[in-house]
């Protein structure tokens, strides 16, 4: 009886999945799909936010805190995009490893250099994040920076795996860069094409394939559209036009096709990060999907 036992212990164990090593919890979608490129089956991933949702203000749900809980590594935009609400989260999990200064916490835009940082600091003039526009996740080379530091920060808090880690960050970066030069090559049209954007979400987008922005459907950053802002916007573009308009899947669609129906351009609703659309449920098709809906709508 004893050795069916153990035989039927150890058949078990050899048919059952193994753990992951890692328990990550991303504040984004985007770098969910980012961690998941990186370490695969060697971590469990969850993402705190949905490509629907303002990464700006979420609530701290009691699922939230129990991920936050059993993290073993927190991975966000960082630049105060998640001020509202991951200082709360961070202290309500009551989890060491994931507090600002440790291995477990980790931020994407302390990896890169940051466009629009403010000269001057003022709350009249809308949500300004001191250290610059946190939106890095549009830019190519960006994400490639940003995963090598990530792909390190892995193997630093999983030692045993950190050959695996670099194996699936060179994988990641070879496929990556064959991608952003053929992004590159399809956007090189899109070059000084004028555009109009909801927010600051499309600034690394802007920066990378030379759109330029011409107008913002928000009087100031993260101040919703008024009537009277988007019609001197309209009056503006008598002068300087716009080829089409943007807002992200989780901004409201009203302000752009009001504009777009009155200017006679098109609204154009971009993915934004990970799950944003069909189709982009990692970082190649959120990128495929971006270049696609702008190549679609540009003349």
């Amino acid at each position: 009886m004893r050795t069916l036992f153990l035989s039927a212990l150890m058949s078990f164990l050899l048919i059952a999945p193994a753990q992951a090593a890692l328990r990550v919890l991303a504040c984004e979608p985007e770098w969910a799909a980012l961690t998941r490129e990186l370490a695969g089956d060697l971590a469990e991933v969850d993402s705190a936010t949905t490509a629907l949702q303002d990464p700006h203000r979420i609530e701290a749900r009691p699922s939230l805190l129990a991920k936050a809980r059993r993290a073993d590594l927190l991975v966000c935009t960082g630049a105060e995009l998640e001020a509202g609400w991951l200082p709360l989260l961070q202290r309500q999990a009551g989890n060491g490893r994931i507090q600002p200064g440790q291995q477990g916490y980790f931020e994407a835009s302390a990896q890169v250099p940051l466009l629009e940082r403010p000269t001057q600091l003022d709350r009249a003039q809308g949500d300004l994040h001191a250290a610059g526009n946190p939106h890095v996740q549009l830019d190519p080379p960006r994400v490639a920076r940003i995963a090598d530091a990530l792909a390190a920060r892995l193997a630093q808090l999983d030692p045993a795996h950190a050959a695996r880690y670099a194996e699936r960050n060179a994988d990641f970066q070879a496929r990556w860069q064959a991608a952003s030069l053929r992004w590159a090559a399809q956007g090189a049209r899109l070059k000084g094409v004028p555009v109009v954007v909801h927010h600051k979400s499309f600034s690394y987008l802007a920066d990378w394939l030379g759109l330029v922005v011409v107008g913002d459907l928000e009087p100031k950053p993260g101040v919703e559209p008024s009537a009277a802002h988007l019609a001197a916007l309209l009056a503006s573009l008598e002068g300087r036009p716009a080829r089409m308009i943007l807002h992200a899947a989780h901004q409201s669609a009203q302000p752009a096709a009001w504009l777009a129906q009155k200017a006679g351009i098109p609204a154009v609703e971009l993915p934004y990060t990970a799950g944003g659309a069909p189709g982009t449920d990692d970082l190649f098709g959120l990128f495929e999907v971006t270049l696609a809906r702008l190549l679609s709508a540009a003349p």
